[in-house]
């Protein structure tokens, strides 16, 4: 059997969950089948079963709106997928940006079509900041590709009932197959050259923030708490590829209000590697995911599998991943208002956050129990082998009824 990946994300170039999801899942599938991956870039090599083919793009003389660059290059990319001739049993698509691709295969070459939702565009109205009228676009093909996929699998079953409400997707094509963690990358470990490097004071505890500068993950909500902060632990805010200019300013000046009160906050403006958010996962005494919508939320999976405490936002798949009261502390977030996409009452989720925050940071021993369970946990349900089994399970049960 073979399968052919569509994707955006690839490393090196990964700025999300999604990207981290295929990069594990398509090796250890070719530890079993043999994988092509398909991706945006210059990537190419293959390592027995996988293949990885980049393909780039060039926008020189594109005269579009910039917003709607990365679209129409999608777009561009996707119909390059299909002219390069595919072989593959099966085609599976992960992110919007891919899946014109998987349609076109699915009609043009005849085979199955599983889409794995990582995100649902309705549930982000704030990607329009992103992507201007691209966004009626992107919501128009994950609609076109969900209803007519062979198979989608949702990362959760959180993400499954919001596939279920707003799709017309037969219960028999939907299934359940989380994401995974790689327990021998993420664990717990000693050196503290990343503390070092980045200033961060290693006899003083602290704080952790870890994700990209996006309305989704709710960073300016956890900027907002540390006013109500305790006063005696540091706070570092790995946080770096704004989605747009605009919130990249609102982080810049949230940020700058408490640093004027609070030195002790450090921002790691970037993205950074595996090596070092081991390093920050492994030293920091609590972990914070204040998340307004997150299908899975892999972080939280690589925290507890790092033996950190977890202080989370109690929506979509985090509720699947942290355990309340046993691998950390989950956060109510009440309804969001459609518009401006945001809490009904974001002061209170603040305060909340906070107070789960100081609760933690003032109890090692409970820190210490729940840094413990959750590397069980992460033991116990969420091994990639485990994942890549479900997945080929999946592809035999289609390639059968076809």
């Amino acid at each position: 059997m073979k399968v052919l990946f569509l994707t955006n994300e690839y490393p090196p170039h990964i700025y999300g969950g999604a990207g981290v999801h295929v990069d594990y899942l398509s090796r250890e599938l070719a530890k079993k089948i043999d994988v092509d991956v398909r991706c945006f870039g210059e990537q190419r090599f293959e390592k027995g079963a996988l293949k990885v083919t980049g393909f780039e793009l060039d926008a020189s003389n594109f005269t579009c709106p910039k917003e709607l660059q990365s679209v129409f290059g999608a777009v561009r990319r996707c119909i390059d997928f299909n002219t390069t001739s595919i072989d593959a049993d099966v085609v599976h698509c992960h992110t919007w940006y891919s899946h014109f691709g998987g349609i076109l295969a699915k009609l043009n070459y005849g085979i199955p079509f599983v889409v794995t939702v990582h995100s649902l565009e309705p549930l982000r109205p704030w990607k329009r900041e992103q992507l201007g009228g691209g966004y009626d676009f992107s919501v128009w093909i994950e609609k076109t590709a969900l209803e007519m996929a062979d198979a989608v699998i949702a990362v959760s079953g959180d993400t499954r009932r919001d596939i279920e409400r707003l799709f017309k997707v037969e219960p028999a094509r939907l299934r359940v197959i989380h994401n995974g963690i790689d327990l021998d990358e993420y664990r717990k470990v000693d050196p503290t050259a990343a503390l070092e490097r980045y200033g961060i004071d290693p006899k003083k505890p602290y704080l952790l923030f870890v994700g990209r500068i996006t309305r989704q993950k709710g960073i300016v909500y956890l900027v907002r708490a540390i006013q109500y902060m305790d006063p005696d632990f540091q706070i570092v805010l790995c946080a770096g590829a704004p989605d747009t200019p605009q919130i990249a300013e609102e982080m810049r000046e949230a940020v700058e209000s408490v640093q004027a009160k609070r030195p002790d906050i450090i921002w790691i403006q970037e993205m950074v590697d595996k090596k070092t958010a081991c390093e920050l996962y492994s030293r920091a005494d609590v972990f914070c995911c204040p998340s307004i919508y997150e299908p899975f939320g892999i972080i939280n999976l690589e925290a507890m599998a790092c033996e950190t405490a977890v202080v989370a936002s109690a929506v979509g798949g985090i509720k699947e991943v942290v355990v309340d009261g046993e691998t950390g502390f989950l956060v109510p977030l009440e309804q969001m208002k459609e518009s401006p996409f945001e809490p009904l009452h974001p002061e209170k989720f603040s305060r909340d956050l906070a107070a789960r925050i100081n609760q933690l940071m003032k109890d090692p021993a409970l820190r210490e129990k729940f840094g413990r369970a959750g590397r069980k946990r992460a033991e116990e349900k969420f091994s990639w082998s485990r994942i890549a089994q479900e997945t080929k399970a999946l592809y035999e049960a289609l390639l059968k009824s076809s």
